[in-house]
């Protein structure tokens, strides 16, 4: 065999190992409550069962509130990485200005912050806050635990402007900056049966599909507006659960004041067929008179009990930042 052929075939192995290692956290298989779980597929096919079963008159009943003594922000997405606790956040220092007109294709200026990835043990005490972001990208969104690394998107607080996905091994906590995407994007999913990653736009109405080198493989609009998705998980055979918000304007009162309501709900969605297979309101209310579902949010299941952890408040909200527990028992 001759050295040129050696070379070659030793360089093609190399690649090999090398894509096998990055692609490893496609297909790891892990409970986002448990990571030492012996069968994680199992479990991400009982939330998708569960959540089959849940509609408007399932019973939630909240069963606990964590209070997080350290500056929390605006909340945005949260992941359960066996004793520890993931939760994404954005720290303003000067807010967006909308433009008269657009300019530039934005309809606002960058504005200025701090993206915030904190890391908590399970009593919810800060280990370690890492900074994510790159110039006006500060914003993170909704992230998702694949079983090795947390994917968190850190974007432009604007619509159609740009992100980068992060990966963020959940052991060493190294931080990987992954790709940049040219658009807003406020939510990240692992599909661990294809091993790609699929992310939302601004108000979840655009969905994308990459590859890990960040390469486009598919969009399509949601055809859904009933809430706006914040928070999304993966659900087992090329599924996704997200919870979210959308604010509905309420009839003036007596003095012409308008206000708003935030209706809450969650959403069952197909990867593969892009149709929403199944989606219902969530109508609990956080001590600062927000719905639970208003930004991080995760769902497990064990046998008929669904158990939903979220974090609607902000930490200059209320009772500041809680990780709310609500439970339920289907059938």
């Amino acid at each position: 065999m001759s050295t040129t052929r050696t070379r070659g075939i030793f360089a093609a192995a190399l690649t090999a190992l090398i894509a096998a290692a990055i692609g490893g956290t496609a297909v790891a298989q892990a409970d986002s409550n448990n990571a030492g779980a012996a069968d994680h597929h199992a479990s991400d096919t009982a939330v998708t069962d569960g959540f089959n079963a849940v509609d408007r008159n399932t019973k939630w009943q909240l069963t606990e509130k964590l209070k997080l003594n350290f500056p929390t922000y605006h909340t945005e997405g949260i992941a359960f990485a066996g004793d520890r606790i993931f939760l994404s956040a954005v720290q303003i220092t000067e807010p967006t200005v909308k433009y008269p007109s657009p300019q530039g294709g934005y309809d606002r200026t960058p504005g200025k912050g701090i993206g915030h990835l904190f890391v908590m043990d399970k009593a919810g005490n800060l280990l370690k806050d890492i900074t994510l972001g790159e110039g006006d990208m500060y914003h993170p969104g909704g992230i998702d635990f694949d079983g090795t690394s947390v994917w968190v998107p850190v974007a432009q607080y604007r619509p159609n402007s740009s992100a980068i996905v992060y990966r963020v091994d959940a052991a060493s906590l190294d931080v990987h900056k992954q790709f940049e995407v040219p658009d807003h994007f406020g939510g990240i999913v692992m599909d661990k049966q294809t091993g790609h990653l699929v992310g939302n736009t601004w108000g979840s109405r655009r969905f994308a599909e990459w590859d890990l080198q960040g390469k486009q493989l598919d969009t399509w609009e949601n055809p859904n507006y009933f809430v706006d998705y914040q928070d999304c998980q993966y659900a087992a055979n090329s599924k996704m659960l997200c919870a979210g918000v959308t604010n509905l304007p309420q009839t003036p009162d007596a003095g012409g004041t308008a206000s708003t309501y935030e209706l809450g709900g969650m959403a069952l969605i197909d990867l593969t067929s892009h149709n929403v297979l199944r989606d219902v309101p969530f109508q609990q209310w956080s001590s600062a008179g927000h719905v639970a579902t208003r930004n991080p949010f995760k769902m497990t299941a064990d046998g008929g009990e669904l158990t939903i952890r979220v974090a609607p408040d902000n930490g200059d909200e209320g009772n500041g930042t809680e990780i709310l527990t609500y439970k339920a028992t289907v059938r």
